[in-house]
């Protein structure tokens, strides 16, 4: 074992809280077996064997943005060549047939379109709640939610935002926008893009309304190890507040992603290894202990990995995806699914118990296309 995980594996096996000190010697130690060891324990301690997954369908409805982030290589600006935009009837045509497919969730994300309305947004909740009432509809990230306020002229009422936003079928809110919460970075590589006081004002004020939401870190770019032990703290420190004021929505999960540097203008950056991959993910599930769950996001961890992962403190692999068009790992196409059958093998032969679950890990009773919630107490909220 690497000397400076001694006293780290002696804190977590005590169930002590880590460091900032702490969460740095784990990035920075090349003892990948231990710290997936002990990873591995806190992930025992909360799940046992039990891993999820769930059948879900991404829907990027434009990828049209004001923003011109370094890091990415989804957005077009008006007219460019490869834009896009739905119409709400194509929106909650694609939602419908996920539906119909016996999907759960439907996942919807886009660029900051500079000239849609704010009704287009709750149009197309209402319309998919309508036309798909048992459908989940985890959407928008935190700086969609700012953009919302602002092209509705209610740039300081996020909560109203929020509301309107709930009220026409809005259910969790997903984690991206994150990126890394450092201002030199977020300056260098998003530069106009929210900072990381207004993305945990939106999720503040969406716990407090009652809505889940989700966390990611997008690491292995310009950030420095110090970067990522700094988003663990905050992330930590924001869901202790949660817990403590008694909010009816918590964080329920961070999903780590790595950079993929393919056709931005960060291409040149090698992006993380799988050891750094694994590495991470670890280190999540050690330093986020107020957290439920950890998650490896298949699209960017790639399957293969995701399986490992699971023996690396991750509980969740996400879902049957179908359609992502924001990062194509490999050059690969936007239409970029596994199936439940996938999944399955994937945590069956890494060793754990497969249980598909809802949005909100309620697990599911599935026959077919069609489902319905298990039997159970309450979701798996408490770590």
């Amino acid at each position: 074992m690497d000397e400076k995980l001694k006293p780290i594996s002696e804190k977590v096996y005590a169930g002590e809280r880590l460091s900032f000190e702490d969460g740095l010697a784990i990035l920075q130690s090349d003892d990948v077996y231990t710290l997936g060891e002990l990873a591995n324990h806190v992930r025992h301690k909360i799940h046992g064997k039990t891993t999820y997954y769930n059948v879900n369908r991404h829907l990027n409805y434009t990828n049209i943005c004001a923003l011109s982030c370094k890091f990415c290589a989804f957005y077009r600006k008006k007219g460019q060549d490869g834009s896009y935009e739905y119409s709400i009837e194509q929106a909650t045509k694609e939602a419908v047939e996920a539906a119909e497919a016996g999907a759960t969730e439907i996942h919807i994300v886009g660029g900051l379109h500079p000239y849609l309305p704010f009704e287009y947004y709750t149009d197309m909740l209402t319309s998919i709640r309508k036309a798909a009432p048992q459908l989940h509809i985890k959407a928008f990230t935190a700086v969609e939610i700012v953009h919302f306020a602002r092209i509705s002229k209610r740039p300081k009422d996020l909560a109203a935002v929020l509301n309107d936003l709930k009220n026409a079928g809005l259910g969790s809110l997903p984690g991206g926008g994150a990126e890394i919460f450092d201002d030199r970075v977020h300056d260098k590589a998003f530069k106009g893009k929210i900072r990381s006081d207004m993305w945990f004002k939106v999720h503040q004020t969406a716990h407090e309304l009652g809505l889940m939401s989700n966390a990611t870190m997008l690491y292995g770019h310009i950030e420095s190890l110090e970067d990522r032990v700094q988003h663990f703290i905050q992330l930590r420190d924001a869901q202790d507040e949660a817990i403590e004021k008694g909010f009816g929505g918590r964080f329920q999960t961070i999903i780590p992603l790595p950079f993929i540097p393919d056709k931005s203008e960060l291409e040149h950056l090698p992006g993380p290894s799988g050891l750094d991959n694994l590495k991470m993910l670890a280190a999540s599930r050690l330093m986020l202990d107020n957290f439920p769950h950890i998650k490896s996001f298949w699209i960017m961890q790639t399957l293969p990995l995701s399986e490992i992962a699971l023996n690396f403190g991750v509980d969740d692999m996400d879902g049957t995806v179908v359609w992502y068009d924001i990062t194509k790992v490999g050059g690969s196409d936007t239409h970029q699914e596994v199936t439940t059958a996938d999944l399955r093998k994937s945590i069956i032969d890494a060793g754990y118990r497969p249980v598909e679950r809802d949005t909100l890990y309620r697990p599911i009773i599935r026959n077919g296309k069609d489902w319905q919630l298990a039997p159970t107490t309450e979701p798996a909220l408490q770590p």
